[in-house]
């Protein structure tokens, strides 16, 4: 069936099409929204400073933002505050007794939980946009400060970041893959031409060797396959089901396999290990050295990008958040085995229930120390050759992953949906043949019930 996908298939999937450019639509505005500035901004003073700051904190702020914080638009929040919110609210959910009882309620409970993302990001937000909004103040960039630029930038940039997050849910629901993802996705791609551009530039004017760009360029090649070849890595548990009957047939048991991955919790916890590290760092990039105090600048002298102190909490985070998110959200070891003790499946010289789920957990965690690991060394190596090598731009592993993880589950969303459309049309054709082979035939017909 997959093989017979073409262009042709693509275009008879008339929902699919509708879908894709519904997707597309919401993007372009979300790109479209990171050039609109937020007013009372000194443009040339944010130019010159974004530019001293790209190969640093501000390169990572930037990628994260799409741009919209180096020139200051009305997305400059970008969609951070609401990640922020549900490492929050899934914590929350993990230890607080009563959201752990939400969790439990299904649909309505999820429903809840995400209302309770909501309001964090509003509070989260708020507090960030009142932070950047003193901290432009402080660093003179505003071109009129004072409590009217203040509530000016926290309402505008409140009303970006909430706008962007119910985008995320309208992609999700309406659209083609996970609409928080897709919209990181876009920002990351759309700064790309122009990092390259400068790389190349910087190479063209002598401040990077030759080698040095052959040496970048191989690197990603590289990285870029290991992440493709560990992002499809499964490790398959044999399963199976005993005979059953059903009436008066019995039918032979069958063999399956439960599939795991390597990395079963895909590019989050990159992404929420830096919202925490983003998290406290905004405010203090845009006060500056001279004019942040002790303990803003103690945050940029060891959790600058390249220091010990980011790579190791970076390192931390990510393997913290890979257990964490694996357990208890993607691949949740009790409803598993009881998902199989309920369809009767079993695991070879395992019992089902208690026995299953201790197996599973036993394996699971010996695949997040592989796959933990991997999202661990994807992200730092980067991080630690562009500051040995003085690269003069941001280029972290973490946009590597989060592009090739939502390449990915969006191309696998996409053939799902060109897959439900063929069976759809073979439906369609197996029901029209039996039609027209019924007409030219007389119908038998039984013998009459008395």
């Amino acid at each position: 069936m997959a093989s017979n996908m073409s262009w042709g298939a693509f275009g008879r999937a008339t929902e699919l099409r509708q879908r894709i450019l519904f997707t597309i639509g919401l993007l372009i505005v979300y790109r479209v929204g990171t050039y609109i500035p937020v007013p009372g901004i000194d443009g040339d003073a944010l130019r010159s400073f974004m530019d001293e700051a790209a190969a640093g904190l501000g390169g990572v702020l930037s990628m994260f933002t799409g741009g919209a914080l180096g020139r200051m638009g009305i997305f400059a929040l970008g969609i951070m505050p609401y990640i922020s919110a549900s490492i929050i609210v899934q914590l929350m959910g993990a230890m607080y007794e009563p959201w752990k009882q939400l969790k439990k309620e299904g649909e309505q409970g999820r429903k809840k939980l995400n209302q309770y993302t909501r309001y964090g990001t509003v509070i989260l937000a708020t507090f960030q946009a009142y932070g950047l909004a003193v901290s432009l103040e402080a660093g003179d960039l505003a071109s009129d400060p004072g409590l009217f630029f203040r509530a000016a930038v926290v309402i505008t940039l409140v009303g970006g970041t909430m706008f962007l997050m119910w985008l995320g849910e309208q992609i999700t629901a309406r659209g083609v893959g996970n609409g928080i993802s897709l919209i990181i996705f876009v920002g990351i791609i759309a700064e790309i031409p122009a990092a390259l551009a400068q790389f190349f530039a910087q190479g063209r004017s002598g401040a990077i060797g030759p080698a040095v760009i052959i040496g970048v360029l191989v690197m990603l090649v590289v990285v870029l396959t290991f992440v493709v070849f560990m992002e499809r890595a499964l490790r398959k548990i044999h399963i199976q089901y005993p005979r059953r009957q059903v009436g008066m047939k019995v039918y032979d048991g069958g063999n399956s396999h439960l599939p795991i991955k390597v990395n079963p919790a895909g590019v989050i916890p990159a992404i929420f290990a830096s919202a925490l590290l983003l998290l406290p760092t905004t405010i203090s990039t845009f006060s500056g050295g001279e004019n942040a105090g002790p303990v803003m600048s103690t945050i940029l002298a060891y959790f600058g990008p390249g220091q010990p102190a980011y790579l190791v909490f970076f390192g931390a985070m990510i393997i913290f958040f890979t257990f964490f998110y694996t357990k208890e959200v993607a691949f949740k070891v009790d409803d598993v085995a009881e998902n199989l003790k309920n369809q009767n499946g079993f695991i070879p010289g395992i019992r089902p229930g208690k026995r299953t789920a201790e197996y599973l957990d036993y394996v699971v965690t010996r695949i997040l120390v592989v796959g933990s690991g991997y999202l661990a060394l994807v992200a730092l190596l980067p991080e630690i050759l562009r500051t040995e090598l003085a690269i003069p731009f941001y280029f972290g592993g973490t946009s590597i992953l989060i592009i090739v993880s939502v390449g990915m589950d969006t191309i696998q969303q996409v053939q799902s949906h060109l897959l439900a459309h063929q069976y759809e049309g073979l439906i369609e054709k197996s029901q029209l043949r039996g039609r027209r082979s019924g007409k030219g035939q007389k119908t038998r017909k039984g013998p009459a019930r008395r």
